[in-house]
């Protein structure tokens, strides 16, 4: 949108201020668009004390109704109704990536599907609107080894962030290169274990990090097994606020009200409802901030109490202050 900045803006958390890149729905003329809109890729930030965290999207992807066992096609397509964000070819799942900065160190967390999945790609030039070089990042947290989350690792079949520490939690490495896991997966899993197989053999400076410990100051990783056997989540705080980035523990229309409706991708369904078991209820009890991978962009939201269960709340970032 001509001559409206990404700072356009300016917006507030109870955690710091947010401010949001410009999506733009007008073509060049400066008339909205009739057909297709012009979309600028969208970034949002949030301060945590001293970092600044941006979130940035690498594209979308719509998984069919058919990927949530645990209800039905028509249960899961009726709940999309409801909430207003069904699709003709299913649930849409964003690909948030999230980069904190501090002025020392620039961390991302996870690096998107690189095309690899539905309509992505679009991590690179996100970066490339913040000013920021792949070769400028000082390190990858990667959540877990789903090719969502790691594709742009090693899109073109190179290491794409090639200064970068990589940390991947031990027992996903050791789950997604076992050749004998991967021959037993079925066709839907056999990207990821690929990708990971081109991530180890790409990437000299990853380190296979053993249970929650600190990547930096003020930066740690937080156990939440289950979607896979080392999936992970972030914690970044400082000056008394905090943002726990949880990746794929929230997914779109069914969580977090239902802790029992997995996604296909998970090959330990009851793993993965035991921890989502746990961790909801103590997420709703601290009243965290939460960033999660697939809600709608810029996936800040928290989960609340609801009527005995539990629902997600965006978080409530406009005309704060």
């Amino acid at each position: 949108m001509p001559g409206l900045s990404r700072r356009a803006f300016a917006l507030g958390l109870p955690s710091g201020a947010l401010s949001i890149g410009a999506l733009s729905l007008f073509g060049r003329t400066g008339h909205a668009a009739a057909a297709s809109p012009v979309v600028v890729t969208p970034q949002a930030q949030v301060r945590i004390g001293r970092f600044t965290v941006t979130a940035l999207a690498d594209g979308y992807a719509d998984m069919p109704y058919t990927f949530f066992p645990g209800r039905t096609a028509g249960q899961v397509e009726q709940a999309a109704r409801a909430q207003f964000v069904a699709r003709p070819g299913g649930v849409r799942f964003l690909f948030n990536q999230y980069l904190i900065e501090d002025g020392e160190r620039r961390v991302l967390i996870d690096a998107g599907p690189a095309g690899s999945l539905g309509q992505t790609g679009l991590l690179p030039q996100a970066l490339a609107a913040l000013g920021v070089r792949p070769d400028g990042i000082d390190a990858v947290i990667v959540t877990h080894m789903h090719q969502d989350h790691i594709g742009g690792l090693v899109a073109g079949g190179q290491n794409n962030f090639p200064n970068a520490e990589i940390f991947i939690d031990r027992r996903d490495v050791a789950h997604w290169t076992d050749p004998a896991k991967r021959a037993g997966a079925p066709d839907y899993l056999q990207p990821s274990f690929r990708m990971s197989e081109e991530v180890v053999r790409l990437c000299p400076r990853l380190q296979a990090i053993d249970g929650e410990r600190q990547i930096a100051r003020g930066i740690s990783v937080i156990d939440l097994a289950g979607h896979t056997p080392g999936h992970i989540g972030v914690r970044i705080e400082d000056a008394g606020q905090s943002l726990i980035m949880v990746s794929d523990m929230v997914f779109p229309v069914v969580h977090p009200a239902a802790t029992d409706v997995n996604f296909i991708m998970e090959q330990d369904h009851a793993a993965a409802k035991a921890m989502r078991d746990r961790f909801f209820p103590r997420a709703a009890g601290e009243g965290a901030l939460i960033a999660a991978t697939h809600m709608a962009f810029p996936g800040l939201g928290r989960i609340v109490p609801d009527g005995g269960t539990h629902r997600w709340q965006p978080a409530d970032w406009a005309f704060q202050g």
